[in-house]
């Protein structure tokens, strides 16, 4: 495909297609994410209950290989189609829990409706790989984390706004409709999908694991996965000590949503930037300052001046996204066509899971520990693994020189 600049592939009908496709996918994905665990805590009367949701959304992870194989040996347009089609359906059931001995059918939706997101980083990364040239890949990653943002900073406070109204009713048929209407997209749309791949002789679990070994063994994909995994994961410790942070700085508990959408504001800013920052200075370079950056960003949520949280609240979004958007371009400039799937699942969890783990240790630990200890040791690895990002080199000639977003 030859294209005037790295954006102009973004230009055709059937990427903005597929962009609305993923938008309202976006939607579904985020508009109950936060409302579960609102609910069961209302049927239950447990906050412990209600939190447990929060672990459940996790539980995905374990089958992200088999999805991730699937994804590379199928067409993952159909895949999508499928998916969307059942995350719809099972969907339905909620409409008939209305107390606390339902809730375990809540919990069953849940691990259901968190595997959509799984599903469709396995095969996200294929199409893109599919439809774009290696040069444009970060300008489309940069646009889909700017929608992510976006569903972000609107769903928490819109969903709960609805569900304080008329309850979880409306949010459910929402839902639905929205991952109706992907579904429907990705069924209109054609696109030219590269060869699935051949039954593997070695069998199910070496194929499956051929998406972490990649991760782990490409330079220099490999620090990157390793640098970005130790960061996130240092992340969950500071998302499990945020309201301690608030009480600190003398706030209320419930100030804590809008420093959230002032990061989010952060990361919209950076998904619409990443693009022109890696033509410029290269995916590496760009997913090393993000980390550095989150680094610093950490440090003044340690102390007491709320200016300077909020200005910290502002690097740190704009930070994760920046480097996120770094590491997918990189895995997907790096990776064969019919390997994206296993890759694209296998960095999700890589992304998502030791954070969760991490959170829930955190919460153990602000028992005993200060919560500005926690929160200046994250600042500390996060340190570390930048500096060590320092150390990473682009292997393709002319990954770091200007225009040079190529492998």
């Amino acid at each position: 495909m030859a294209v005037t600049s790295p954006a102009a592939a973004l230009r055709t009908t059937t990427f903005r297609v597929l962009t609305a496709g993923w938008a309202l996918t976006n939607f579904a994905d985020s508009v109950l994410s936060l409302i579960f665990a609102v609910w069961v805590t209302d049927l239950t009367g447990s906050a412990a209950l209600g939190g447990a949701t929060f672990a459940v959304f996790g539980a995905p992870a374990f089958v992200a290989p088999f999805l991730g194989r699937l994804a590379d040996r199928v067409s993952r347009r159909r895949m999508l189609v499928w998916t969307y089609v059942a995350g719809a359906a099972v969907l339905v059931p909620l409409f008939w829990v209305s107390q606390a001995s339902h809730v375990w059918l809540v919990y069953v939706v849940a691990v259901v409706y968190a595997t959509v997101a799984y599903v469709t980083a396995a095969c996200q990364s294929g199409l893109l790989k599919d439809m774009l040239p290696d040069e444009s890949l970060g300008h489309a990653n940069g646009r889909l984390a700017a929608i992510d943002q976006v569903f972000r900073l609107s769903m928490p406070l819109l969903g709960a706004a609805v569900y304080v109204w008329t309850g979880p009713m409306p949010l459910v048929a929402a839902a639905i409709a929205a991952f109706l209407g992907a579904a429907a997209v990705f069924a209109a749309v054609r696109i030219t999908e590269s060869v699935a791949a051949d039954e593997d002789p070695r069998g199910f679990w070496p194929e499956a694991a051929d998406g972490f070994r990649h991760l782990f063994s490409t330079p220099p994909l490999a620090g990157m996965t390793w640098t970005i995994l130790g960061a996130l994961a240092a992340v969950g410790l500071v998302n499990a000590v945020a309201f301690a942070i608030i009480d600190h700085l003398g706030l209320q508990a419930a100030l804590l949503g809008p420093l959230t959408t002032l990061q989010g504001v952060a990361g919209l800013a950076a998904g619409l930037l990443a693009g022109r920052l890696m033509i410029r200075w290269g995916r590496v370079r760009v997913f090393t300052v993000g980390l550095l950056g989150l680094a610093v960003g950490l440090v003044p949520l340690a102390g007491s001046s709320v200016v300077a949280a909020v200005v910290a609240m502002g690097v740190v979004g704009f930070s994760v996204t920046s480097a996120v958007v770094a590491f997918v371009t990189e895995r997907q400039v790096m990776t064969p066509a019919r390997l994206q799937g296993r890759v694209g699942a296998a960095s999700h969890v890589v992304l998502n899971l030791p954070g969760v783990l991490v959170t829930l240790a955190g919460a153990a630990a602000l028992a005993v520990v200060d919560h500005r200890v926690l929160v200046l040791v994250n600042a500390a690895v996060c340190l570390v693994c930048g500096l060590l990002a320092l150390r990473l080199r682009a292997v393709a000639p002319g990954d770091d020189a200007p225009g040079g977003a190529t492998a």
